[in-house]
This record gives structure tokens, C-alpha cells and sequence, in this order.
């Protein structure tokens, strides 16, 4: 963020290498995916193995995990590449979040030291595409109401079922399917080329767009005995996976948010009205204002959350916190500061209308913002409103 621009100097906050990561993270942005975004966001259509390469040499894939060709990075580091990505477009965000901390976290938590070997090195070079299959057509917020199933047929599995909404699933070369079994439920680390898996890319989407989403259909997908995840049983293993995916959206969000008002800034300070720039209007500053304190609360809130993380004190709640707070908080913004460039707010020249929308869609997945009040008050009160 220009200097100008952070008003509470979050930056004071950061290591030194927090700063430098955060700024490799930024020149990629900028030079490798800024000039094409629009294209890809009005087309529907992204190259997302180009992407995951560019991605991958640049060793953002994956980066807060250690070994098997991954960086290593700390949880803040992380959140701030993520911020970076999600102020160009928050669809490049989802990929590099599904591929490293839905993906790629979960085999390098649960799975065995042959899934490691097999995947996770292709995985952070961006030669091997990843994605998760939790959520289903009728169960996101209840995904221990999963219908897909796998079965023991002698020493191999057998799943049927399908996912819904699940980015990168029909591009990709590598999906952690997660199903009941007559053990709980399950993780299941499965290549897409097996005979009776299936993606559909979903079409006419009016959100997420510079984003790859998709149907995932299992027909007797028959895998070894060994394909499934050892390291974990019930919903613990894909629970934790999200949490790591909404700690970076708590940071990822701030990105578009600050995008959006940066644009605001600018603008308000070079259109003209009544003979003067349109920020010199009190009503105007009034709006950049309350966005600028909120912005840099969101960000305060994500690097304190980042080093909760790193200490390894952090809790479910105070993630969840953080994704309502943030996601909540940049919405907001992207709406005032459409208000502030007028119709123009509306154009393609600028980023804010796009991320608005965008933001509907980060607003509601990995949790909606119910079920994020609802792990709260169960903190708060130790009393459960979920069934």
C-alpha cells in the first residue's frame, strides 16, 4: 500500500523479511497477472496452469509449508502474499489458497509420506494442479451431511458421490476428496484421470470469475488401499484445512479492500466538480475516512491474528472472527467507494465494481458469515446453536 495510504503504519508491525516477501509477492501481481485480470474476469476463462507455474517459480505455492520443494514461510508472510493477490483479484487468491492450504495442507498433514513424495513437489512448482472436494450440491454448511461415499471392495476403495462449487476441480490433475466410510469420514487423495471422475466447469457465473469453478462427479472411481489420507478420521481433517484457507482470506480481504480504496483516493483527488477535485467535498472525505480506519483496523486484526499463529495459540474462533470481521469490512468498502467514483464505478477501467462482486462470493464461502457468528457464540456461551 502507498505510505500515504497507511494511515495507523501497519508496516511498522512487519519483520523485515514480512516486508520483503510481501513485496515479491507484490511485483508478481503487478507485472505477471495486473494486465490481464480484466480480460480474464470478462472472458469467464484463466489459464491456470500458466498461472500455478509463474506462481510456482516464483515460491508462493504452498509457501507457509516446509519441505518437499515448499518455502517455509511464517503465517503472516503468508497472509500478506495473500492480501497481494486478492487486491488484484480475489479469483487468483482462490487458486493459490486451494493449491497451498486446502490442497496441498491436507496431504501434507494427513498424508503419507508417499503422497508427499508424489505430489507435493509438482504441487509447489505449479506443475500439478490441486483442488478440495468437500462441499456438495445440498451440503456446504453441514458437510457431515455428505452423500458421497466410499466403500471397501477387497483391498481397494470405491467412491460415489459429487462435489459442487469447487475450485480448479475440472483443470485439475490432483483432488483431496473427502467422504463418508463406514469409519467416519475420510480424506481420499485422488488423481484425475481415474476412470469415473468427472469435472464440469460451472458457467454464467456473475462473481468470481477470473476463477476456474466446477462440478465434480464420481462414478465408481476405484483407488488403491492406499489412496486414502492415514492421518486423520472425521471432520477434523477438512475443518482444519478451512481454517488454514479463512486465515488467508482474513488477510486476502484486506487486499481487494485496500485496492478499492486506493482507487477511491485517487479518484477523489483528480475528478473535478463544482471546480474543484471531488475529494475537497466534506461528505467525500467522510467516506475515505471511516474506509481508511476500517481497512487499517482489518489489517491491525490480520497481523495480530498472524502472530497468534505463529505462536501457535490461535483457535478456531478468533479465525473465525477475523473472516467476519475482514470479508464484512472490504465489502463495505468496495461499496463506498463505487459511491465515490459514480458511474465510473461501474467501469471495467477500474477494479472496484469486480471486486465488489467478488466479494459477495468471499463473504459466504469457506463459511458463511451465520456460520461464522454461530462458532462464536458457541465460544462465548459453550452452548452449541448449530443443531
Amino acid at each position: 500500500m502507498d505510505s500515504r495510504h497507511d494511515l495507523l503504519n501497519v508496516d511498522h508491525l512487519l519483520t523485515e523479511e514480512e516486508r520483503a516477501i510481501r513485496d515479491t509477492a507484490r511485483r508478481f501481481a503487478h507485472d505477471a497477472l495486473a494486465p490481464h485480470v480484466m480480460e480474464w474476469s470478462e472472458s469467464g476463462e484463466l489459464p491456470v496452469r500458466d498461472i500455478a507455474k509463474q506462481m510456482g517459480s516464483t515460491g508462493l505455492l504452498g509457501m507457509h509449508l516446509t519441505g518437499y520443494g515448499c518455502a517455509g514461510v511464517g503465517p503472516t508472510a503468508y497472509g500478506l502474499a495473500s492480501a497481494e493477490l486478492e487486491a488484484i483479484d480475489s479469483g487468483l487468491r482462490s487458486l493459490f489458497s486451494v493449491q497451498g492450504s486446502l490442497a496441498m495442507y491436507s496431504i501434507h498433514a494427513y498424508g503419507s509420506e508417499e503422497h508427499k513424495q508424489q505430489w507435493l513437489p509438482g504441487m509447489a512448482a505449479g506443475d500439478f494442479i490441486g483442488a478440495f472436494g468437500l462441499t456438495e450440491p445440498d451440503h456446504g454448511s453441514n458437510p457431515n451431511g455428505m452423500r458421497t461415499r466410499a466403500r471397501r471392495d477387497g483391498d481397494d476403495w470405491v467412491l460415489n458421490g459429487s462435489k459442487m462449487w469447487i475450485t480448479n476441480g475440472s483443470v485439475a490433475d490432483v483432488v483431496v476428496i473427502w467422504a463418508q466410510t463406514d469409519d467416519k469420514i475420510r480424506g481420499f487423495v485422488v488423481p484425475t484421470d481415474t476412470p469415473g471422475f468427472s469435472g464440469r466447469a460451472i458457467k454464467h457465473k456473475m462473481s468470481m470469475r477470473a476463477s476456474v469453478t466446477s462440478e465434480i462427479t464420481l462414478e465408481d472411481v476405484r483407488l488403491p488401499g492406499d489412496a486414502v489420507l492415514p492421518g486423520v478420521t472425521g471432520l477434523r481433517g477438512p475443518l482444519s484445512a478451512l481454517n488454514e484457507a479463512r486465515f488467508g482470506i482474513i488477510f486476502g480481504s484486506t487486499g481487494a479492500a485496500r485496492s478499492c480504496l486506493e482507487a477511491a483516493i485517487d479518484y477523489a483527488t483528480t475528478r473535478i466538480q463544482f471546480d474543484k477535485p471531488i475529494g475537497a467535498f466534506q461528505l467525500t472525505q467522510a467516506k475515505l475516512a471511516d474506509m481508511s480506519v476500517a481497512h487499517g483496523t482489518a489489517l491491525l486484526l490480520s497481523v495480530h491474528l498472524g502472530r497468534l499463529k505463529e505462536a501457535g495459540t490461535i483457535t478456531p474462533a478468533q479465525v473465525s472472527a477475523g473472516k467476519l470481521n475482514n470479508t464484512r469490512v472490504a465489502i463495505d468498502i468496495a461499496r463506498t467507494a463505487r459511491t465515490i467514483l459514480g458511474a465510473n464505478g461501474i467501469s471495467g477501467e477500474y477494479a472496484v465494481m469486480r471486486h465488489a462482486n467478488n466479494l459477495e462470493s468471499v463473504l459466504t464461502y469457506e463459511g458463511t458469515a451465520e456460520i461464522h457468528q454461530l462458532t462464536i457464540g458457541r465460544e462465548l456461551t459453550g452452548l452449541s446453536a448449530f443443531a
